[in-house]
């Protein structure tokens, strides 16, 4: 089955139910630990929950930039699109959402998609209900 407008939000099981849930549970027991041996090993429990928020923040962060740069590869892969059909660059008033969602649109209709998107003011979401071809991204972050 292709992507498509319900399918095509990516979950990936590796980080979001392995890594954030590994992290969130180091979190809570690092918590525990801390509330436990404040008294006696104060020192060892300010330790141990330093490092599980530091790790947690770390993973966090690191995904953030994984999606940020993916954005940023996104606005220039749709601008050089746009200008491969046209000759013009892409217009600066669409945001970098509506770009994003613009980009599962086929060639067909991603002209008028643009145009609809820039004089409607198309929420992302709009955008990518009014998709008729679905140009699918199996690729993303």
């Amino acid at each position: 089955m292709g992507q498509n407008y319900q399918n095509h939000r990516k979950m990936d099981p590796i980080f979001h139910g392995g890594i954030m849930l590994i992290g969130l549970i180091t979190l809570i027991l690092s918590v525990v630990f801390f509330l436990q041996h404040l008294g006696s090993e104060w020192l060892l429990s300010v330790i141990v929950l330093g490092f599980a928020l530091m790790l947690l923040l770390i993973t966090v962060r690191l995904r953030g930039y994984a999606l940020q740069l993916q954005d940023r590869i996104i606005r220039n892969e749709e601008n050089f699109r746009y200008y491969r059909l046209t000759g013009n660059q892409l217009d600066s008033e669409l945001s970098l959402k509506q770009v994003i969602a613009l980009r599962f649109a086929g060639d067909e209709e991603y002209l008028e998609l643009v145009e609809r998107a820039k004089s409607e003011n198309l929420q992302p979401d709009d955008i990518k209900k009014a998709i008729r071809h679905w140009r699918a991204d199996y690729y993303r972050v």
